[in-house]
């Protein structure tokens, strides 16, 4: 009765679902009421329409519904409208591909929300005869992404130290280590909060008498009002605080690549390219070297290399202690009949960084690339040849939206780069260090906080329940090993995977239809 209630009701409908990588937000118009509904609803109504539109159910085989279930897959996937693709004015087009001269290689989006470096309004030089300032690969300094997630492997783990669990009022959960560094006569102190850690070292000399827990915890935050902690004896324990502390470590980068021929303005003409040039191949070698996905062993990036899913071949490189696998969007399949290039969008639009290599004079949109994910694009241009050496000349851009804080290292002045390793070290260190900055844009931030929240409330639950085992507690029963807890997987950073681990999947397996839930989870996020 419910259903056909639903369906009987009359409104007009104004449809602008997007899914995985494109966001989500379904918008249904009743009369001036306008309301979003979640996923699971979009799901289940077109549920309800291939129900009313079918024969009456009769049984049907495994097949059949994985068929039917590819089927809704689809439609969620093609219910994109051109409302909400960002394309260029005819006008503007028309403008720009008959100006002459040299354009800028990006354009602010008509919205706005992105920055731009160096900023249309200073002309540029793209002589590669110009001197330019700035082209010191010594200066070109790779940020880290936790400065201090290592001090407790680093200065604890090898020594004699103690842990100590709390759960405060305000705070939440707190997980204390304290180490006596004897040779230094120091005390060093880590305090694990939901919202950061604080790290303190204290000389000994400075108390009569070695300061309680509760003592040190207040030391580092005047805001903790507990009076007791409680000791941790798990044997484990520096296992699992290690993995949080280092959660958001990883030496892994994955980043798309794009291709944007001359006269290309939307999504679906960058992504629908399937032709490689020769000057786009001899660029794909500055980043790195093109490898066999089939049984690769290093960092796959969320890339199958056991069955061909997602291409036979991929850019791969290392770069100092880091590897990093490249989505380069000609290299993922191309699917015949589809604008949208799904196969493609599916794995750039859930990277956080992007290249985009022109050829030609089209300049590139900021936010042309729909995404929630996508923050940041590095914009090279091939504009020319060296008359004597024959070798390319690159012009370099930046554009990220308005709160990724800037990052080096500095773009030259002019931005041109005639010498293919210095542009290799410029890019790769760009490039981690756009996503590291991405990471202290609002949306990442606020994910961030609830995943180490959620990981601490694990930690701390998981220390005090162990360690009371451990003493023999008889009201205590053992725990299986946690799963909250980990170390930096497979992703960007380590910090979205965790992400989908402790917020994304068990949000879908509460929810209604949960078996149906998982299974189109797991087939939309097949390699990752």
């Amino acid at each position: 009765m419910e259903r056909e209630k639903r369906n009987d009701t009359s409104f007009s409908r104004k449809r602008s679902f997007t899914f995985g990588a494109y966001g989500g937000v379904d918008r249904f118009t009743c009369g001036d009421d306008t309301r979003p509904e979640s996923v699971e609803d979009n799901i289940l109504n077109i549920l309800d329409s291939t129900t009313i539109e079918s024969k009456p159910s009769l049984p049907v085989s495994s097949n059949q519904r994985e068929t039917e279930l590819f089927e809704i897959i689809e439609k969620l996937q093609g219910s994109r409208i051109d409302e909400q693709r960002c394309e260029f004015p005819l006008p503007l087009k028309s403008q720009l591909l008959t100006i002459g001269g040299e354009l800028p290689l990006i354009l602010h989006s008509k919205s706005g929300g992105y920055w731009i470096d160096p900023p249309l309004e200073r002309l540029v030089d793209v002589s590669p005869a110009s001197s330019p300032y700035g082209l010191d690969p010594e200066s070109y300094d790779i940020m880290e992404r936790d400065g201090e997630a290592k001090i407790y492997h680093e200065f604890f783990h090898s020594r004699y130290h103690h842990s100590f669990t709390a759960v405060d009022p305000s705070l939440g959960p707190l997980v204390l280590s304290v180490c006596l560094e004897e040779e230094e006569n120091k005390l060093r102190v880590i305090l694990r909060m939901k919202e950061c850690s604080l790290h303190g070292v204290f000389s000994v000399s400075l108390f009569p008498n070695i300061p309680s827990a509760v003592e040190l915890a207040k030391m580092l935050c005047n805001r903790v009002t507990v009076s007791k902690f409680e000791v941790v004896s798990y044997l484990k324990a520096p296992e699992l605080i290690t993995a949080f502390d280092e959660h958001r470590v990883s030496p892994n980068f994955k980043f798309g690549v794009l291709y944007q021929k001359a006269g290309q303005f939307t999504e679906e003409d960058i992504l629908s390219n399937d032709e490689e040039s020769e000057e786009f191949k001899e660029f794909l070698s500055v980043l790195g070297e093109t490898i066999q996905l089939q049984g690769f062993t290093g960092f796959r990036g969320g890339l199958d290399v056991s069955h061909g899913q997602t291409g036979s071949e991929a850019v791969f490189t290392s770069f100092h202690g880091r590897e990093i696998m490249f989505h380069v969007a000609t290299k993922l399949p191309f699917t015949e009949g589809d604008p949208q290039q799904l196969q493609r969008k599916r794995h750039i639009g859930n990277d956080i960084v992007a290249l985009v290599y022109q050829e030609g004079q089209t300049p590139f949109l900021s936010d042309i690339i729909k995404s929630h994910f996508l923050h940041c694009f590095l914009v090279v241009r091939g504009i020319q040849r060296e008359e004597e050496t024959g070798e390319a000349v690159y012009q370099v851009s930046v554009t990220a939206r308005e709160d990724v804080p800037p990052f080096g290292p500095v773009l030259p002045d002019p931005p041109i780069f005639t010498d293919r390793s210095l542009l290799r070290e410029f890019l790769l260190t760009k490039l981690i260090n756009a996503e590291i900055s991405c990471y202290k844009a609002e949306q990442f931030s606020r994910l961030e906080l609830r995943t180490r929240s959620s990981l601490l409330d694990s930690l701390q639950a998981e220390l005090s329940t162990r360690s009371q085992c451990m003493m023999g507690d008889p009201s205590v029963s053992a725990l299986p090993s946690s799963e909250g807890v980990r170390g930096a997987s497979e992703g960007s950073g380590g910090f979205i995977e965790n992400f989908k681990v402790n917020v994304a999947i068990p949000h879908i397996l509460n929810s209604r239809n949960s078996h149906f839930f998982t299974r189109l989870f797991l087939l939309l996020n097949l390699c990752y």
